[in-house]
């Protein structure tokens, strides 16, 4: 009796393990070969692109069955395209995955066009916890950010749904701030082109590590100066800059400012269609973590200096649901304010 139930249990723990064993197997076989697509909804140069191509040139290591990945650029409406197209259309398999603007989590409460359901989305997570600064030119007449409740400025912006274009126009609408959109630019190159050429005096929501990518020799020789901050806890970057969430005056503009500024803790987001098979989301979840760690990407990342705050594709897709839960009238003030004009 004792051989007997010894001989079950060991054939119940071999059972048992071999399970997973099989599962990931499973998941090597389909991507071995495979050549998977990384699609950016941003312009090539910009931030959400290196950010990616980074990732890309590693994540691969981590996949079982080591698929290639190559990097596609979409930049229609900030992303809302590709991610209708990849939800409704797919495929579905795994093979594909996005890296849209941070904007799409709560672009269907929050925009028109959205033909998706994020919280369906299978987001694998963030590359980045980001600050988030708005800045304008030295020579601009505003040094702190309330002091745009009394003076107009122009700022760029690529298209409606990104942060350069929705954090203005919420501070606009709940603190009768004066900042005049020009829309059009098509990534943040060209914004900054256009700010020493004089056209527009600064970005009012873009992401700090973008800014010291791209532009830290403005930083060095105090041509721009930082007008205030977006982020729920200040950065220790940023001393001194006054915090955006801290000019709210009622407990609604906090709600309001929480549901939309809430892109600075998924800076970066990831994501699969829905549908695509258990095993194969998990897999590229704990890829995307391993890469999180991997000392090569971090060297590159350091490299690029770009910032390395992640967050998991479990905590995104919670954080998604929690803003889906926002109360309506809150959703439809901020709804109401992201649907100003621009300047003509």
């Amino acid at each position: 009796m004792r051989a007997c139930l010894a001989a079950l249990a060991s054939a119940l723990l071999v059972s048992a393990s071999a399970v997973p064993v099989s599962a990931q197997d499973a998941v090597a076989a389909f991507f071995k070969g495979k050549q998977m697509r990384l699609i950016v909804g941003s312009a090539v140069g910009g931030g959400y692109d290196l950010y990616a191509r980074a990732l890309a040139r590693h994540m691969v290591n981590h996949i079982p069955g080591q698929p290639t990945i190559i990097v596609q650029n979409q930049p229609a409406a900030g992303g809302m395209i590709l991610t209708n197209q990849l939800y409704n259309q797919g495929p579905r398999d795994g093979t594909v995955f996005s890296a849209p603007l941070n904007s799409i989590p709560t672009a269907p409460m929050l925009m028109n066009g959205a033909q998706f359901d994020a919280t369906k989305l299978n987001w694998l997570g963030s590359l980045n916890r980001e600050a988030y600064v708005a800045f304008l030119w030295h020579t601009a007449p505003v040094s702190h950010i309330a002091d745009m409740a009394k003076t107009e400025v122009l700022v760029g912006s690529t298209t409606v749904g990104t942060t350069m274009n929705d954090f203005p126009l919420l501070l606009n609408d709940l603190l009768g701030y004066r900042f005049k959109l020009v829309r059009g630019y098509k990534g943040t190159p060209e914004i900054n082109i256009a700010i020493e050429r004089g056209e527009i005096q600064g970005n009012a929501g873009v992401g700090l590590a973008s800014v010291k990518t791209l532009s830290q020799k403005w930083i060095d020789e105090k041509k721009i100066k930082f007008i205030g901050q977006f982020n729920a806890q200040p950065s220790p970057e940023l001393p001194g800059v006054p915090s955006v969430m801290e000019q709210a005056k009622t407990e609604p503009q906090r709600q309001a400012m929480r549901l939309l500024f809430a892109r600075t803790e998924f800076a970066r987001p990831y994501f699969l269609p829905p549908d695509v098979p258990v095993e194969r989301v998990q897999a590229l979840r704990r890829a995307f973590d391993a890469t999180m760690k991997d000392p090569a990407f971090l060297a590159e990342a350091e490299k690029l200096q770009i910032e390395i705050l992640p967050m998991t594709g479990e905590s995104l897709q919670k954080l998604v649901g929690e803003l889906a839960a926002t109360p309506p009238d809150i959703v439809a003030r901020v709804k109401a304010a992201l649907d100003a004009p621009a300047a003509k």
